[in-house]
C-alpha cells in the first residue's frame, strides 16, 4: 500500500508555511490555475507563505484537463526555477501537473515519453529522488493528493494517458474542507461522480491475486494492483459517504457538513483506487474527454471544449457494471444496496442490472446529461472511441471481465442514452 500523508481539518491550510519551514525549503514552486489564483484557497496559502517568510514563485498557467503541451510548459518552469519543494493548490489537473513538473525537473535528462505509461510511452520505473510536494485539493473528486498518478491528454493521438508511479505521490495532502465551499454546483456534481466511480471500480476490479505475470522485481510492481483487502475498506467507506452526502453537497452550497464529508470521501476513494486501480469506466472515459467536439459544461470557466473528467467517467457506468457483474455479482449487489437499492428479493444473476438501474436513477435525480449523445457523440463516433480506449491497458486489464473490441463498441452504444 502506498499512500501520501494526510492532514484534515477546517483551516489547516494556514499551517503550510510552517510545513515548508520544517522541510527547510528555500525555493518553493506554487502551482495553480488562472481561476483559482483569485479565490480563497490560494489566498489562504499565500497568507501562510508570507507569514513564515517562504520564498516562492507562482505558476498559475495550469490547464483544466491538462495536455502534453501544458505539462511541458509547467515542466519548463520547474526546471528553470530549480525549486526544492512544490505546493499544488487546485483540483486533479493542478496536482497532476505539479507531480509531472516535480518528476521531470528532478530527472532533467529524461525524455518526456520515458515515464509515460506504455504502450504510448516507455513506462520506465522512476528511480530518481523527487522534491517534497504538498497538495491542497480544492475539489472533492480526484483523490490526486493521495495517489502516484498524473493524467493528461496526448493531443497528437487524441487519447488521455498518464504517468503512474508511487514515486510521484505527494508528500502531504492538506484536506481543508473550507476550500470546497467555493465550488459551483456542477463542479461538485462532476467531482463527486469521480469519487463514485473510483469507489465502484476499485471495489469490483480484478482481484490482486489474479493479476499476472507477477513482476520479477518490486520496483516494477504497478501502482494499480487489483482489488485487495485494504483498498476494499476504503472503497466501501467512500461509497457509503457518497450515498449519504453527494446529493446534499450538490443541492445546497451552504451544507458544510456534506461538502466536508465529500472532501474526505475523495481522499478515501483515492487511497482505495490509488492501490487497487480503476477499470472500464475510466478506460473508456479518456477518449470521451479526448475527442470532445463542442461541449462546454455549465459552471466551468474555460475557453476550450471540455467534458469534465467525472462526467466522462460516470456516463458509461450503468453499461459497464451491467457488463462486469457476472464476475463478482455479490460485490455489484452490495454496491447497489449501499446506493439505495432494495436487494432483499434480488437474484444474484440480476446484480448487474440492479446496480445499473440504481446508478441511472441516481444520475437522473442529479440532472446529469442523458448519455453520450447529449454531450455531442453519435454512433458514428463509436469506432474512434473504441480506438481511444484500446491503449488504456493499464486500467482496462483490471476489469474483472475481459473485453473485446466488439464488447467496447456495445458498451459505448449502450451509453449513448441513459434514461
Amino acid at each position: 500500500m502506498a499512500i501520501s500523508n494526510i492532514r484534515y481539518g477546517e483551516g489547516v491550510t494556514k499551517e503550510i508555511g510552517m510545513d515548508l519551514q520544517n522541510l527547510g525549503a528555500r525555493r518553493v514552486c506554487l502551482m495553480t490555475d488562472k481561476n483559482l489564483s483569485q479565490l480563497p484557497p490560494v489566498t489562504a496559502v499565500l497568507n501562510s507563505l508570507a507569514k513564515y517568510g517562504i520564498n516562492f514563485q507562482m505558476y498559475d498557467n495550469v490547464r483544466v484537463e491538462p495536455t502534453d503541451q501544458s505539462f511541458l510548459d509547467a515542466i519548463k518552469f520547474a526546471k528553470k526555477g530549480e525549486f526544492d519543494a512544490y505546493v499544488a493548490v487546485g483540483g486533479g489537473s493542478v496536482i497532476d501537473t505539479c507531480k509531472a513538473a516535480n518528476l521531470y525537473a528532478s530527472s532533467p535528462m529524461s525524455d518526456f515519453l520515458d515515464y509515460v505509461n506504455a504502450p504510448i510511452g516507455k513506462g520506465k520505473p522512476v528511480t530518481v529522488p523527487l522534491k517534497p510536494l504538498i497538495a491542497v485539493p480544492t475539489t472533492a473528486g480526484t483523490g490526486s493528493e493521495t495517489t502516484g498518478v498524473a493524467i493528461f491528454d496526448f493531443k497528437e493521438l487524441k487519447v488521455k494517458t498518464g504517468i503512474a508511479s508511487r514515486a510521484i505521490k505527494p508528500t502531504l495532502g492538506i484536506i481543508d474542507p473550507l476550500h470546497t465551499l467555493s465550488m459551483p454546483e456542477r463542479i461538485v456534481a462532476n467531482s463527486g461522480f469521480d469519487v463514485l466511480c473510483h469507489a465502484l471500480e476499485s471495489y469490483t476490479a480484478l482481484p490482486y491475486n489474479m493479476r499476472s505475470p507477477c513482476p520479477s522485481n518490486p520496483v516494477n510492481r504497478p501502482a494499480y494492483q487489483g482489488s485487495n483487502p485494504i483498498s476494499d475498506v476504503w472503497a466501501l467507506h467512500a461509497l457509503r459517504i457518497v450515498a449519504k452526502y453527494l446529493k446534499r453537497a450538490i443541492r445546497n452550497p451552504e451544507d458544510r457538513e456534506a461538502r466536508a464529508k465529500m472532501h474526505l470521501a475523495s481522499a478515501f476513494a483515492g487511497i482505495g483506487f490509488g492501490n487497487a486501480g480503476v477499470h472500464l469506466c475510466h478506460g473508456m472515459s479518456y477518449p470521451i474527454s479526448g475527442l470532445v467536439k463542442i461541449y462546454k459544461p455549465k459552471d466551468y470557466n474555460v475557453d476550450h471544449s471540455l467534458v469534465p473528467h467525472g462526467l466522462s467517467v460516470v456516463l458509461t457506468s450503468p453499461a459497464v457494471f451491467a457488463f462486469t457483474a457476472q464476475m463478482h455479482p455479490e460485490r455489484h449487489l452490495e454496491a447497489a444496496e449501499i446506493l439505495g437499492a432494495d436487494i432483499r428479493t434480488a437474484r444474484i444473476k440480476d446484480a448487474g442490472f440492479i446496480l445499473a438501474d440504481t446508478l441511472r436513477k441516481f444520475l437522473f435525480d442529479l440532472n446529469v446529461d442523458d448519455g453520450l449523445a447529449a454531450i455531442g457523440y453519435s454512433k458514428a463516433d463509436i469506432p474512434a472511441l473504441v480506438k481511444g480506449t484500446l491503449p488504456q491497458e493499464r486500467v482496462t486489464k483490471l476489469s474483472p471481465r475481459p473485453q473485446t473490441e466488439e464488447d467496447l463498441s456495445a458498451l459505448f452504444e449502450a451509453s449513448m442514452k441513459l434514461y
